[in-house]
């Protein structure tokens, strides 16, 4: 049994049930509409450099798979999330020294170019950057074409059951395990649950008296419309990204804000982007603005999520906590939850993302 209809809850779902398991999937809102749908999907943190091991560990191995688990959701419902190699392109970073220190610490191909070199691959970027560096091979994911496809496959699976708009507002105990949830369908049982409900992920364990260190951290985009080949990469500038899509489309983002779990677009934040926009791509400053929207990202400690089987309460599992890497890293966060679940042979240590010890009392 499994709470949360996002990347994360639809992917484990998805593992889980390819490997033979019956898996019941909860969603109170509508599957995959809420942080996975409103992200950037860049297949790589921003500054990976700047993240522990744990979140490197899980990063590449999301990164290699990406493109095959691709392949399987477009075979199984036509549905493509269009991962898609650009490269990306950092400029005028103050830890470029790290940056490349990290590179060779991890085997990453990262390295220097020229501001000359830049402009014969993007002919739109702006003025005034003075040093770059570049990592070929990075992609971006469609998020909402991969929520759709990840959708689709488990409607369409023999062991899955899905309940969408059906909110759980609480566990079922039985002698201190968790063997059930209380949801508006009434109560529903099952030997294990998992919580993979993102920002709302903490609401949830607190009615068992956990406290999860994971809060809505808002995130408000803008979204372009361009001829295809406008933008041939990901840029990355002064902390806002713009990531092109196969079709043309051109993201930019995104705010950081603390607003709890107020999701609205603001003026403030559409006008912040639209500079960023233009200084990192002059040219957007003619090209219409076709989406403005805002998400909640699952904010967390070093941005290392939790998974793994909670200790205080056996059969209750986690993967949940991925801050702003949740599209990146929910391949390999699923594939271990997996592992964890069903005794294989894990992926990665798993003991950096355990919740044992790092759960509080409310």
């Amino acid at each position: 049994m499994l709470v949360g209809g996002g990347v994360v809850g639809l992917l484990s779902a998805f593992l889980l049930a390819s490997s033979g398991l019956r898996v019941s999937l909860f969603e109170g809102r509508a599957l995959g509409k809420e942080a996975s749908w409103a992200g950037g999907g860049i297949v790589s943190p921003l500054y990976p450099w700047r993240y522990p091991g744990a979140v490197t560990a899980l990063s590449s191995w999301s990164q290699g798979y990406y493109p095959g688990l691709a392949a399987v959701l477009n075979e199984i419902t036509g549905v493509d999330p269009e991962v898609h190699a650009t490269g990306l392109y950092w400029f005028d970073l103050d830890d470029s020294a790290a940056a490349l220190a990290w590179s060779v610490s991890v085997g990453k191909d990262l390295a220097p170019i020229t501001l000359a070199e830049v402009r014969n691959q993007i002919a739109a970027l702006g003025n005034g950057y003075k040093r770059a560096l570049h990592m070929p091979g990075v992609a971006n994911v469609r998020n909402p074409r991969l929520v759709e496809a990840l959708r689709r496959a488990l409607l369409e699976h023999p062991h899955v059951e899905v309940n969408e708009f059906c909110p759980v507002s609480a566990f079922v105990l039985e002698h201190g395990k968790v063997c059930g949830l209380e949801t508006a369908g009434g109560e529903v049982r099952a030997d294990k649950v998992v919580v993979a409900a993102g920002a709302w992920s903490g609401e949830l364990l607190a009615t068992l008296g956990l406290r999860l260190p994971v809060e809505p951290v808002k995130g408000q985009m803008i979204l372009y419309k361009c001829e295809p080949g406008f933008l041939p990469a990901i840029v990355l500038a002064k902390g806002r990204y713009a990531i092109p899509r196969k079709d043309g489309h051109i993201l930019v983002g995104s705010t950081l804000e603390h607003v709890g779990f107020d999701k609205t677009p603001t003026e403030e934040a559409l006008a912040s982007l639209k500079a960023s926009a233009e200084e990192l791509l002059p040219a957007l400053a003619d090209a219409e603005v076709v989406g403005h929207w805002a998400g909640l990202r699952p904010g967390s400690p070093d941005g290392i999520p939790f998974i793994g089987e909670v200790p205080q309460f056996p059969g209750l599992w986690l993967n949940c906590g991925h801050y702003r890497n949740g599209l990146v890293l929910a391949p390999a966060s699923c594939e271990l939850l997996k592992n964890l679940m069903l005794g294989e042979a894990p992926i990665v240590d798993p003991a950096p993302y355990a919740p044992a010890g790092r759960l509080g009392l409310v």
